[in-house]
């Protein structure tokens, strides 16, 4: 019996320090595009801010405390009744005291608290760009004022504040970017703002961290900052129309007539071929750097991929596996790479 303990406490052990090395290990990775420790952006460092002083605020007050604990086992440690240590209850002040310091440290930690939920709350004033980004099972639409609508890859203009405006088309989902701010909830038939600015070029990442189906953790997100200038180009780009392949014979040109006869069409919008409504806009698709859901890179074979089996590729995925065969993988792919 004594040794069945003995053998199950080992494996106790075991098993305890298996899980903390690899919680160990886990906080090592060199290359963590999604980490909240290196803000990028305005109100990402605004919640690093009021995140950093109260963890050294905790350190100091974690070695305080342990030493005191130390200290105690040590000076009071029992040798007999005639040392017992002197017992403090009834001690006004020190009671006083032991209540005052910790409310006065909650309180200086809830003041900027507050004070930064608060500005995170509201609305950005002036020259803003408001985009609204719809949530769907799974991948993430944008939509912007002058009419544009783009998939998975969000583009903004640096030095600007942008304000997003959140709602989901089916099921919770939850936005993040975090070098750029916190999570937002998205929820169906409710409105969730969500602010971010970054002085900035270049590429952030997220992904939805709400479960929010079959294949949830392949719903990523991109978001690329670029100068006001490119940004203005690239609305300008986005309104126009898909180019309509000049040879009806060639790869490119069959395949544009495979897109709406195999019924790709119903789904999705090309502008001045189809209004689809269900899946991504497509008009210029290979504009983004990636797609379904920003799991794929833009290319020739991962399209040839997903045209080959979506639900194969991506669980759960309401693009059905159309049985295409390979010529007709050919050409539809042929199609989709000149709309840019």
């Amino acid at each position: 019996m004594h040794q069945k303990v003995r053998g199950t406490r080992t494996r106790a052990w075991l098993i305890a320090a298996i899980v903390g090395l690899g919680l160990v290990l886990g906080g090592c990775a060199e290359n963590a595009p999604q980490t909240t420790l290196k803000p990028e952006g305005k109100w990402a460092n605004r919640i690093d801010e009021l995140w950093r002083w109260p963890y050294w605020i905790s350190v100091v007050v974690f070695f305080i405390v342990e030493g005191l604990i130390l200290y105690a086992f040590w000076r009071f440690r029992r040798r007999g009744d005639h040392d017992a240590p002197k017992q403090i209850h009834g001690n006004f002040k020190l009671e006083v005291g032991l209540t005052a310091l910790p409310l006065i440290i909650l309180l200086g930690l809830a003041v900027p608290t507050v004070g930064t939920l608060l500005d995170l709350a509201k609305k950005p004033t002036g020259n803003e760009v408001t985009i609204e980004v719809i949530g769907h099972q799974w991948w993430w639409e944008y939509r912007y004022d002058n009419g544009v609508r783009t998939a998975n890859e969000l583009v903004f203009p640096v030095g600007t504040d942008v304000e997003l405006e959140l709602h989901s088309a089916d099921v919770i989902h939850s936005y993040w970017i975090p070098k750029l701010n916190g999570k937002r909830d998205v929820i169906p038939g409710r409105l969730q703002l969500l602010k971010i600015r970054t002085e900035k070029e270049g590429y952030f990442f997220g992904q939805c961290v709400e479960f929010c189906g079959d294949s949830h953790a392949y719903m990523r997100n991109r978001a690329r900052a670029v100068s006001k200038a490119d940004f203005a180009k690239w609305l300008d780009d986005q309104q126009q129309a898909a180019p309509v392949p000049s040879d009806d014979t060639s790869p490119a040109g069959i395949g544009h007539g495979l897109f709406t006869t195999k019924g790709c069409s119903g789904c999705h919008t090309i502008k001045g071929v189809s209004q689809g409504r269900i899946g991504p806009d497509l008009t210029h698709l290979q504009s983004r750097d990636t797609f379904a859901g920003s799991i794929f890179k833009m290319n020739e074979v991962n399209l040839a991929a997903w045209l080959r089996d979506p639900p194969g590729e991506k669980p759960g995925s309401k693009m059905p596996n159309l049985k295409l065969s390979e010529d007709e993988i050919h050409n539809l792919v042929a199609y989709l790479e000149t709309l840019k």
